[in-house]
């Protein structure tokens, strides 16, 4: 983390294939502000309208898990 007041995620939106699996893809960085509000930055625009925010991971091998995706509620 850059500082105690700053805390940085990674930036995913999930794709769906036709088999049925989800696919995690990193487009982008967001911060916290001491504030409490975020600042976003995209090196892409998810076709899907939907962004994941996670914290970034401990190790740089390790793997974003694959997880199902939620259906937003109609």
């Amino acid at each position: 983390m850059p500082n105690e007041t700053q805390q940085t995620r990674a930036v995913y939106t999930i794709v769906k294939h036709n088999e049925g699996k989800s696919h995690w893809i990193r487009i982008g960085v967001a911060f916290t502000n001491r504030d409490g509000s975020i600042n976003v930055v995209l090196d892409a625009l998810p076709t899907n309208g939907r962004l994941q925010l996670r914290d970034f991971p401990e190790q740089s091998d390790q793997q974003i898990p694959e997880a199902p995706v939620e259906e937003p509620a109609a």
